[in-house]
């Protein structure tokens, strides 16, 4: 492929880099210019980090393609934290919310298992009826995931502020333990929880799908790591304009938080709904579940090396609200993902969860 060609096909990125030289180039005028443009201009830059996002979601999807499950999901869910964990690292050195990475990864849960599963299980099941998948993968999922989530956001609620940097360092080797051994069993003797048998018609037609990938290896890392920089440079700015143009706004602190986990999600989302709507679920589970565990289990350990390190440590408990919302998605998620089966009104379940969380960041909870 031409030089040319490869610019034409990767133009969102190239669209990217331009914004990012503008936004450098521009940095101060807007600034001065008040909040109003600064937020707009911080809108258009989510925007651009979305569609770099989803040129590294494709080059992601290219990867996992040939080396197919479960390594293709493990590749689309780190190749997403990587960038929700840029953006985390950015913001967190700016004058963000000291509740910043606990909003943010609430949020991510709420919208990959009640968003992403909630309505890929929804438009699935209306389109398929009963959508089969590996039952093994959703308890090993959900049980990870409350784990997780426990030790890291509901028990520091209990620890002593003069001891928190005790506790922030075995809540570091706690996650490196867990996704450890989360890992080996991932890729290992246990691989086959993760992935599902379908019928050998739909498994032709993957296979043909699975040929039409172009492209080498060697160009999707390449990009991959190329939009990884650029969102990086994006964030910066995005951080320095949002920051800004919600300041004395009145605005819900945990919007903020939204954003960052939506940015992360955005390509997910696309790769999610195509995989149910193929009648593949077992991708659409590993995809969300794989997600919501990816983002508590490694940026838990990375931020949290971050605060021992400044020795400024960020609010991890979750607040009440937070807490329940929780429970009840690990709750729903462990009853609709027991039988390896997804239906309609399981996918509903999850998206009104979804709509609740929304209206209580709008109510500011």
């Amino acid at each position: 492929m031409g030089i040319a060609s490869r610019l034409k096909e990767e133009r969102f990125l190239v669209i990217a880099l331009v914004v990012s030289v503008t936004a450098y180039l521009l940095e101060h005028t807007v600034m001065e210019m008040g909040p109003g443009l600064a937020l707009i201009a911080a809108a258009a830059l989510v925007a651009t980090i979305v569609l770099a996002s989803i040129r590294v979601a494709h080059h992601a999807e290219l990867l996992a393609v040939k080396v197919g499950d479960p390594y293709g999901t493990m590749i689309l869910t780190l190749s997403a934290l990587a960038v929700e964990v840029i953006i985390l690292a950015i913001m967190m050195s700016g004058e963000s919310s000291p509740t910043l990475v606990r909003d943010t990864i609430y949020s991510a849960l709420m919208l990959d298992i009640n968003g992403i599963l909630g309505l890929a299980a929804l438009l699935g099941g209306l389109k398929h009826g009963e959508q089969p998948y590996n039952d093994n993968s959703g308890k090993t999922y959900g049980v990870m995931i409350l784990t997780a989530m426990g030790i890291s956001m509901i028990v520091p609620e209990f620890v002593p502020r003069d001891r928190w940097h005790y506790y922030s360092a075995f809540t570091i080797v706690a996650m490196i333990a867990l996704y450890g051994l989360f890992l080996r069993m991932q890729v290992g003797q246990h691989s086959y929880f993760f992935s599902y048998s379908y019928p050998r018609s739909e498994r032709k037609k993957e296979s043909r799908d699975e040929h039409g990938a172009d492209g080498s290896a060697a160009v999707s890392i390449a990009t991959i790591l190329l939009g990884v920089v650029v969102i990086g440079l994006l964030a910066e700015f995005m951080s320095t304009f949002m920051t800004e143009g919600l300041r004395d706004s009145g605005a819900p602190i945990a919007v903020t938080a939204v954003v960052v986990a939506a940015i992360s999600a955005a390509p997910e989302i696309l790769t999610a709904l195509r995989a149910a709507l193929r009648n593949r679920m077992q991708a659409t589970v590993n995809i969300a579940m794989g997600a919501s565990l990816s983002t508590v289990i490694l940026t838990v350990p990375v931020m949290e090396a971050i605060a021992l390190y400044t020795g400024q440590p960020f609010i991890m408990a979750m607040t009440p609200v937070q807490t329940v919302m929780v429970t009840i998605t690990l709750i729903a998620a462990a009853i609709n993902l027991n039988d390896g089966e997804t239906n309609a009104i399981e996918g509903m379940t999850h998206f009104i969860l979804f709509a609740t969380f929304v209206m209580l960041t709008a109510l500011g909870l």
